[in-house]
C-alpha cells in the first residue's frame, strides 16, 4: 500500500485533476490512498468568508460565497463530460455552499468558522470521487472526519487514527483505491477541526506512518527539495536523498515543499517519504529515509522568514540558576515558540516568528532586565552531517557570509543545522554567497 498526497495546485484546475488518474494508476502497489488538499485559492476564500462572518458581515461573506461557487459552477462544467456526472457534481458544490450561506442564519463562532474551512478538502475529494466513476474507475471515499482526530493538546491521536482508519479499510476488502481529504480533522470534543495550514502533507503523514505503507508520496509542483531556494537562487539542484532529521531541519527552517510536522509520523513509525513533481513525471524527486547517504558534506541552504530576535540584558543571570527556565515559562504561558536561542554570562537572546503576544512577552521579561527587540530579521540554515568529530564546516559558513552583519549563530545543538540570524534586507545576499561557495 502507498499514500499519495496531492497538493491544491495539483487539484487547481480540472485539466490537473484529470492527470492524477495517470500518475496513481502508474505506482505499483496493491492498494492506494489517495489524499487531497482543497482546490488552490478555496482555502483562502474560505477563510475570507469566515472573517466575514466573524465581524457580522453577512452581506459581504454571501457575497464571496457566491463568487466562490461561480467558479466551482465552471470547474465541474470543465470537469465532468457526461450528463450524469455534471449532475452529481452539480448535487455536491450545491450541498456545500447551501451550507456555508446557512452558517450566516445563526451565532458564529470558532466552531462555525472550523466547519467553513473543512469545505475545501469535502469538495474536493468528492468532486475527484464522481470524477473517477465517470471514467469507470472504482474508488472508496474515506471521511477523514471519521478516523482522523487530535487531543485537546492538538496533537494527533495515532492510536484513535489507525483503529479507525483499519476499520473504514476493512468495510471495502476488494478495493484498491481509496479518496480522502488532507487536513481536516476532529478534536477532542468531537468537534471539526483541523490540522493547521499545510496540513494535507502532516495527514499523508500520518495514516502512512500508522499504517505502516511501504511509501508516502508528496506530490507538488517541484522535483524534490532543493540545495537552495530556486526562486532567489540559480543553478539549484534537486536533491536525491535526506535523511528524516535533514529533511526535519530544511522543512522547519524555510523549505516550502513540505509541512514540517510532516516528517515525525514518518521517522518514528520508519516509513520512507519521497517528493514528486506532477509536471515532471521522470524527475526521481527526493526520497526520506532513515538512511544517511549524503555522508561528510553540507547538503542544503534554507531561510525562514518574518523573524523577531529578543535579547535579554541581565546581571542577574551571573552565576545564578533557574534564570533561563524562568524566562522559557513566559514564552510557555504564551505558547509561544523559539526558534534559536544563544547564551553569554549576562545575556541571552532568542528568535520568534509569532509575535501576536510580542507586547505581553516583553512587559513581563522586562522584570528580568533590559530587553531589545530586533525586527525583520531571517533565520538562514545549513544543513549537513556536522557530527562533533568533524572539523571545518563553521570556518566554511562564516568565510561565506564574512561580508554581512551576522546577528546570531547557533551551532551544536543540532548535528544537522547550522543557523545564522541576519536582518532580512541580507537574506538573498546571504543565500546566494553561500550556495556560491558551498556548492
Amino acid at each position: 500500500m502507498k499514500v499519495l498526497k496531492f497538493g491544491g495546485t495539483s487539484v487547481g484546475s480540472p485539466e490537473r485533476m484529470e492527470q492524477l488518474l495517470p500518475i496513481i494508476q502508474s505506482q505499483p502497489s496493491d492498494k492506494h490512498i489517495v489524499v487531497l488538499s482543497a482546490v488552490s485559492g478555496t482555502t483562502n476564500s474560505l477563510v475570507e468568508i469566515s472573517e466575514a462572518y466573524l465581524k457580522g458581515q453577512k452581506e459581504e461573506a454571501r457575497a464571496l460565497i457566491a463568487i466562490l461557487y461561480s467558479k466551482y459552477k465552471t470547474f465541474i462544467k470543465e470537469l465532468f463530460k457526461t450528463e450524469e456526472g455534471l449532475s452529481l457534481g452539480e448535487e455536491v458544490i450545491t450541498h456545500h455552499f447551501t451550507l456555508l450561506d446557512d452558517l450566516g442564519n445563526d451565532l458564529f463562532t470558532a466552531i462555525e468558522e472550523r466547519i467553513v474551512l473543512a469545505q475545501g478538502e469535502l469538495i474536493s475529494t468528492t468532486l475527484f470521487h464522481f470524477f473517477l466513476k465517470e471514467q469507470g474507475v472504482s474508488s472508496v471515499l474515506l471521511r477523514a472526519l471519521d478516523f482522523m482526530r487530535i487531543d485537546e493538546e492538538h496533537e494527533p491521536n495515532l492510536d484513535y487514527i489507525r483503529e479507525n482508519i483499519t476499520v473504514e479499510l476493512n468495510k471495502c476488502p476488494r478495493e484498491t483505491l481509496f479518496i480522502t481529504q488532507g487536513y481536516i480533522c476532529r478534536n477532542a470534543f468531537g468537534e471539526i477541526d483541523n490540522l493547521r495550514r499545510g496540513g494535507s502533507d502532516y495527514t499523508a503523514s500520518l495514516i502512512g506512518a500508522v499504517l505502516g505503507v511501504e511509501e508516502i508520496q508528496i506530490w507538488t509542483d517541484i522535483d524534490g527539495f532543493h540545495n537552495n531556494d530556486p526562486r532567489y537562487v540559480q543553478n539549484t539542484k534537486a536533491i536525491a536523498h535526506l535523511s528524516f532529521d535533514e529533511a526535519a531541519e530544511l522543512a522547519y527552517f524555510g523549505a516550502k515543499i513540505l509541512h514540517p510536522q510532516s516528517v515525525f509520523p514518518a521517522k518514528r513509525f520508519n516509513v520512507p517519504v519521497r517528493l514528486l513533481d506532477t509536471m515532471k513525471l521522470s524527475a526521481p524527486g527526493t526520497l526520506i529515509s532513515e538512511q544517511v547517504q549524503n555522508g561528510d558534506q553540507i547538503v542544503a541552504v534554507a531561510a525562514k522568514d518574518g523573524i523577531t530576535a529578543i535579547r535579554i540584558n541581565s546581571s542577574r543571570m551571573l552565576l545564578a540558576y533557574g534564570f533561563l527556565r524562568r524566562v522559557f515559562e513566559i514564552f510557555e504561558r504564551y505558547k509561544t515558540p523559539i526558534d534559536m536561542i544563544t547564551t553569554s554570562e549576562v545575556a541571552v537572546s532568542l528568535t520568534i516568528d509569532d509575535t501576536q503576544h510580542l507586547d505581553n512577552i516583553i512587559s513581563e521579561l522586562e522584570h528580568f532586565g533590559q530587553v531589545e527587540v530586533d525586527y525583520n530579521q531571517a533565520i538562514i540554515c545549513i544543513v549537513g552531517d556536522f557530527k562533533k568529530n568533524k572539523h571545518g564546516y563553521a570556518t566554511i559558513v562564516s568565510e561565506a557570509v564574512k561580508h554581512i552583519p551576522i546577528r546570531m549563530i547557533s551551532y551544536g545543538g543540532s548535528e544537522h543545522n547550522i543557523s545564522l540570524l541576519v536582518p532580512a534586507d541580507q537574506k538573498l545576499e546571504a543565500l546566494r554567497s553561500l550556495h556560491n561557495r558551498l556548492f
